[in-house]
């Protein structure tokens, strides 16, 4: 008698881990090519730190002018200047900084790039899409309203929004080269856009397939 064999498992060829989705990938990809593109229009620092052009303004019509046109013109440097101070204030609280960023892998791995057909199962219990977003929003409020992170954000942002509103409204625009219709198109955050409509493409079959 012939003895029977157990058979052997086999490895899914298609079951992909969050971490090498196509959707992650290319969702790296679009940001990093974005970011790319938005720092080519980045102006020399020397511009920047000019101590001749800096002067008082006669009124605060005049200072919101010098904002405005400041804010077209050093756009992308007034927001590395914001990501710095925003880096420095996460690295100088650490806990602050690993909450974030664990609530931010999170949200990429348990729900947006996670494959429609892997559910989520803790402690042996099941969560259904609806039940891992609710949990992730949730989530979210409390740590952002709830905990030190929160506050550290947002301290750091107006801080570095401060000195930005600061050094546009004493730096004298007069020999910055911007056309008008640039000035029209560019707002402050205006170069981002490519960078989110490049996320939501990446994120939107993942989140499709679970509505």
């Amino acid at each position: 008698m012939a003895s029977q064999q157990t058979p052997l498992p086999i490895s899914n060829p298609d079951s992909q881990t969050p971490l090498t989705t196509p959707a992650l990938r290319a969702f790296v990809t679009r940001l990093s090519s974005s970011v790319r593109r938005a720092f080519t229009q980045r102006r020399p620092w020397y511009e920047l730190i000019d101590r001749s052009s800096l002067s008082r303004p006669d009124s605060i019509t005049d200072a919101a002018s010098r904002v405005r046109k400041n804010f077209s013109y050093f756009r992308v440097n007034y927001l590395t200047v914001v990501a710095v101070i925003l880096a420095f204030s996460l690295l100088s609280h650490p806990f602050s900084l690993i909450v974030l960023v664990s609530l931010l892998g999170a949200w990429l791995f348990l729900y947006l790039f996670r494959p429609a057909d892997q559910p989520v199962v803790v402690l042996g219990r099941t969560f259904s899409d609806r039940e891992t977003l609710g949990i992730l929003i949730v989530s979210t409020i409390v740590v952002v309203f709830l905990t030190s992170v929160g506050s550290v954000i947002i301290t750091a942002v107006l801080v570095g929004l401060a000195i930005v509103c600061a050094h546009g409204a004493f730096r004298v625009p007069e020999d910055l080269f911007l056309d008008d219709q640039e000035q029209v198109n560019s707002g402050f955050l205006s170069f981002l856009g490519g960078a989110a409509s490049s996320a939501a493409a990446a994120a939107a079959p993942a989140v499709v397939t679970r509505v």
